[in-house]
């Protein structure tokens, strides 16, 4: 399991370098080992925030993860603003977006300086959707060359869709690739090109955003839920209840379900899960090593709510 930290950059509500450290912590004693990160998030807070969380700890007790494509350039002009994408924080910089070489160089050396590190573990193009041609490139060139100096250990894409994630497994050098809610028990997109294409070239896959967005979130599913960032149509409610009750009938809660789901496929090598402060680190290490039995995969499979990852491999 890993632990994503958007929200340690005041995503959608101010958090504190407190609260931001006592998580690390409480991952770190818990037996949490990779850490996931990006520029976007809080325009540099949460990296800076977990960067101090990691402070004094070994470096080679942990993997840390970033992401280049939005770079943070200065901004005087909005500095009197709040960050326009959800994040409360002063619009003191802007992203821009930016895969080129000099660019993902940039914003490797601003990262490393954020997390008060000298390497990354894993770097990620972040959501190259409209910028396939430099990012499958010159994007994707620049972090191999970090990768070929050690100043980068893996080098991949996340995105939030499966098939250009598919076309760089199959087209390029890529070590690994983080999808965010496109392998979930109410989304199984990356099933058809992604994890095959994984599988072959040995290629891990991260799965992230396994609650698509707070609908598999918790053990009964509201009527005003969302779905990938919006509200949920009632079909997809419907079909996460039908979900939360076959769990129920197993003695299972939804989110245990949505977490461990994903890690049925071979080629998913980490389920990263979105964490705020200590209780989040306990509430998903819970679902993490809620015991499912088998029966519950095979009836979401036989019912056709879900198939099982297993069973699509034979």
């Amino acid at each position: 399991m890993g632990m994503g930290v958007s929200q340690f950059g005041n995503l959608f509500r101010e958090t504190s370098d407190e609260i931001s450290a006592s998580a690390v912590t409480r991952a770190r004693a818990a037996g949490i080992r990779y850490f996931d990160t990006a520029p976007h998030y809080g325009l540099g807070l949460s990296e800076r925030r977990l960067g101090a969380g990691l402070r004094g700890v070994a470096r080679d007790e942990y993997t840390l993860s970033t992401k280049v494509g939005r770079l943070l350039v200065e901004s005087p002009e909005t500095a009197d603003q709040l960050d326009p994408e959800g994040f409360i924080v002063p619009a003191s910089v802007k992203r821009v977006w930016d895969f080129s070489r000099e660019g993902v160089l940039r914003s490797v050396e601003a990262s490393l300086a954020r997390l008060s590190t000298d390497r990354l573990d894993i770097v990620y193009l972040h959501d190259p959707d409209d910028f396939w041609a430099e990012a499958s490139t010159t994007g994707l060139d620049a972090l191999i060359e970090l990768r070929d100096q050690g100043v980068v250990g893996a080098v991949g894409a996340g995105m939030n869709q499966a098939d250009m994630l598919a076309d760089f497994v199959e087209r390029t050098d890529v070590d690994v690739v983080m999808v965010a809610g496109r392998f979930t028990l109410l989304d199984q997109t990356a099933l058809t090109r992604l994890l095959p294409a994984a599988a072959d070239r040995g290629v891990g896959v991260v799965a992230a955003a396994v609650y698509n967005s707070g609908l598999l979130s918790s053990p009964t599913v509201s009527d005003d839920a969302h779905f990938d960032y919006g509200q949920a149509s009632r079909p997809t409610i419907e079909r996460a209840r039908s979900i939360a009750s076959v769990c129920e009938r197993f003695g299972v809660p939804l989110p245990a379900a949505a977490v461990q789901y994903p890690l049925r496929h071979p080629a998913v090598v980490s389920v990263v899960l979105g964490t705020r402060t200590a209780e989040h680190v306990d509430s998903n290490l819970e679902r993490f090593h809620t015991p499912i039995p088998d029966e519950l995969w095979a009836e979401l499979d036989a019912s056709g709510l879900a198939p099982d990852p297993i069973g699509t491999l034979r």
